[in-house]
């Protein structure tokens, strides 16, 4: 029988070992929990077969490896053999690539010059072409000239004829030639803009172009898209060249055709050179230059309406600010007089690009704007033109750039804070507790011990916040975008402008926020919890500007972000909103308060409005628990402050005429709620009985009366030690007037009773003291 069950075990444990190497690891626990599920000894047993199947695999594995060992050691005894070959292979194609490359450089050379030879082969076979057929015209003057020289044709009257003819035709040729360079003049009036935009458009392919080729060298292929005219986009092929996202055959052969191309010279060089004939080439130069300044006066000249785009400001400037004349003749247009148009055309530019940006208040029109006041002073500089003043009405644009961006934002802020639930942020599971810490840099030790669901302290618009003060940092960096500023100037404008916005408009929003009605004091708390956030994220947003320019933070002229002081003002604004607003709602409180001033005595409870305000206080400062220290205990002493003084104000005011020993216990009553009150330690952090003191001057001035020490005040009166030092007399005598009142009118009905009469006197006479005391004071 005990066979039967050892061999019925080790079967079992076959079975087991077999299930163990066959299934996935996760299924091995129930499989071994069988193990110890079944005899007492069973687990032993199973180790000891478990030890022998792992003796025979080791056994198995160290066969395999020795069966299998030379033919690794042959492996790399080969590898080793090639790897020799290998380098010297390397060195073989790298010599070939370089002996390549320099054969390649001599074969392109040569392509250049055939190509050179045979454009000049064909234009010299155009020249005899058009020679051979001026060729009879030719032999026909040289026979003519011969005739004349001999004098044997001024006899024919063809000759004379021709003389009186020869002049009216040469007036006829002027005028003609004359029309036709105003018809030129009128042609490129009415073409000027296309002529402008063409060359524009070049201007910017060739930057993009450069651009391209710079960062294909350096960041390896991509695709980046890049700002267009006349909302035609282009982008970076991998192989670096432009791509139009119009692929028309059309357009693309018009986009072949250079701005030159666009324009017929012919009138100018056919007028020219028959005027220079003719010998009045003065007269045609004049009229020329004339002709051209009072074009560029008109084409520059602004419009009537304001609603033009900024690509027709930019093409209107930059048609008719180049002259190819002065490149092609000699003499026509001299440098002096481009150079004096220039100046005048580009004044008159820079006054309507500047009128124009004044008017707009979209960042995205204003960097439009810029972009194409780049290409235009690109495209101007290819001609030759100074340009330096463009690039200095571009620190004025940027100054309009940077305004835009801030009004933008301040909207922005504006809505985040109108959609703020002013609550902690609740975070259910991992995840989103990783989103919440993307978008902002929060860690916090104790949280992130905390099981889930946790709440995060701040509320949702702290990481939106923080996100659009990044956008804004990207947005800002777009105008410097093909500029050709260096790092540290990038920097120093990103800094500035992000301390603009934080200095300025983020720092507006949340003063106008703290003073809204409709804030309270928990809101108030958390915008005080959300500005220490935002201060303490202050150092990523360095970080973050610093990645995006590679200037390092310690150089030496390096702007530092002001977020730190902004925060910290918010902060300070709005723990002395949470003082007011916390006196206000105490002053709510105490206009509730309906004492029976002529009372006989107490109710022997404190009053309903006081117990209601300390439970509001209570609940109040349970919610400062999440402030600092030093402001919850500022708040906490400034409302016992303000309780006690309107609590004084209250027995001293002037309309209260009569006040009874009753209507004084009572008020004794609620002075002691809230000296129970300070001396619970609504916020921790006070030492000993700091808070009670608040309540001192109502103490001492109610013991005075409920005790009826006068002979105690009276004697100790100005000595350090005295009982009731914090009493002042006027106050005193205020307070005793108004009982004495109350004394004369029960005195009708009680002149008769000794005691009372007594105490009459004694009110008469302590008041008479407290008089003296007082006129003492004031003298």
């Amino acid at each position: 029988m005990a066979d039967s069950e050892t061999l019925e075990c080790i079967t079992e444990h076959e079975r087991i070992l077999q299930e163990i190497e066959s299934t996935d690891t996760a299924c091995v626990g129930p499989t071994l929990r069988s193990i110890y599920d079944d005899q007492p000894n069973a687990h032993k047993r199973f180790m000891e077969k478990l030890d022998a199947r792992i003796r025979n695999h080791d056994r198995e594995i160290e066969k395999m490896c020795n069966f299998h060992h030379q033919g690794f050691v042959d492996a790399i005894t080969e590898l080793l053999k090639v790897r020799a070959d290998a380098e010297k292979l390397m060195g073989q194609v790298t010599d070939t690539n370089r002996r390549l490359q320099d054969a390649g450089r001599e074969v392109t050379a040569q392509t250049e010059e055939v190509i050179r030879c045979r454009v000049q082969q064909r234009n010299m076979a155009t020249t005899v072409e058009k020679l051979q057929l001026c060729i009879p015209v030719l032999e026909m003057y040289s026979k003519l000239k011969e005739q004349l020289e001999s004098k044997r044709v001024s006899q024919y009257r063809f000759c004379q004829i021709m003389a009186e003819n020869l002049p009216r035709l040469r007036e006829e040729i002027k005028d003609i030639s004359m029309s036709d360079l105003k018809d030129f003049l009128e042609s490129i009036r009415k073409h000027s803009d296309k002529v402008g935009e063409t060359a524009m458009r070049q201007a910017q392919q060739h930057r993009t172009f450069n651009s391209a080729v710079a960062k294909q060298a350096s960041m390896g292929h991509y695709i980046k898209p890049v700002y267009s005219l006349n909302e035609r986009t282009h982008a970076h092929t991998p192989n670096g060249l432009l791509m139009d996202d119009d692929t028309g055959d059309d357009e693309a052969d018009e986009e072949i055709l250079t701005a030159q191309d666009l324009v017929d010279f012919s009138p100018v060089y056919r007028c020219l050179h028959i005027y220079t004939v003719l010998g009045d080439r003065e007269t045609f130069e004049n009229y020329y230059r004339k002709q051209r300044k009072k074009q560029a006066r008109l084409v520059l000249q602004p419009q009537a309406n304001m609603h033009e785009t900024v690509e027709d400001v930019a093409f209107r400037c930059s048609s008719g600010c180049f002259d190819h004349i002065l490149h092609a003749t000699q003499g026509l247009v001299t440098r002096a007089f481009t150079d004096e148009l220039w100046n005048m055309a580009l004044s008159k530019i820079i006054a309507v690009l500047r009128t124009h940006s004044s008017y707009c208040d979209d960042p995205d029109l204003v960097l439009e704007l810029k972009n194409l006041i780049v290409i235009f002073a690109d495209t101007l500089q290819g001609y030759g033109f100074p340009v330096n003043r463009l690039f200095d009405l571009l620190f004025e644009v940027r100054d309009q750039y940077n305004e835009t961006l801030l009004k933008k934002w301040a909207l922005v802020f504006r809505e985040i804070f109108e959609l703020d639930n002013y609550s902690p942020i609740p975070v259910e599971t991992e995840d989103e507790y990783k989103l919440v810490v993307s978008r902002f840099p929060f860690h916090d030790a104790e949280i992130e011990k905390q099981d889930f669901p946790k709440k995060l302290p701040m509320s949702q618009s702290v990481p939106q916040i923080y996100t659009q003060v990044k956008e804004f940092i990207y947005a800002s960096l777009k105008f410097s975008e093909s500029l050709h500023r260096s790092s540290t100037e990038i920097d120093d404008m990103l800094r500035k402008s992000t301390n603009l916005l934080l200095t300025r408009t983020l720092s507006s929003c949340l003063q106008n926020l703290i003073k809204k009605p409709h804030i309270g004091l928990t809101e108030l708390v958390q915008i005080i919890i959300n500005t220490t956030h935002l201060e303490q994220a202050c150092r990523y947003l360095e970080e973050f500007i610093t990645n995006i320019t590679n200037v390092s933070p310690e150089t030496v002229h390096t702007t530092r972000l002001y977020g730190l002081s902004t925060f910290k003002d918010a902060r300070h604004a709005a723990e002395g909103e949470i003082y007011t607003k916390l006196n206000q709602k105490i002053d709510e409180f105490i206009q509730l308060a309906d004492y029976e001033w002529g009372m006989a005595e107490s109710d022997g409870r404190a009053s309903g409005y006081l117990m209601d305000l300390i439970n509001f206080l209570r609940s109040t400062f349970q919610v400062f628990t999440h402030l600092p220290g030093k402001v919850a205990q500022t708040a906490c002493m400034s409302a016992c402050k303000h309780l006690s003084t309107s609590l004084m104000q209250m027995l001293l005011d002037t309309e209260l005429k009569q006040i009874s020993m009753g209507a004084i216990q009572q008020f004794n009553l609620d002075v002691i709620q809230c000296e129970l009150f300070a001396s619970s330690e609504p916020v921790p952090g006070f030492q000993g009985d700091t808070l009670q003191l608040a309540f001192i001057d109502l103490r001492q001035l109610l013991d005075l009366f409920m005790v009826w020490d006068w002979s105690t005040y009276l004697a100790d009166y100005g000595q350090p030690t005295s009982k009731y030092l914090r009493v002042n007399p006027a106050t005193a005598l205020a307070l005793l007037e108004k009982m004495k009142d109350t004394s004369k009118k029960n005195n009708i009905f009680s002149q008769f009773r000794k005691n009372d009469r007594d105490k009459q006197k004694l009110i008469e006479t302590v008041v008479k003291q407290l008089r003296s005391l007082v006129n003492g004071m004031s003298s």
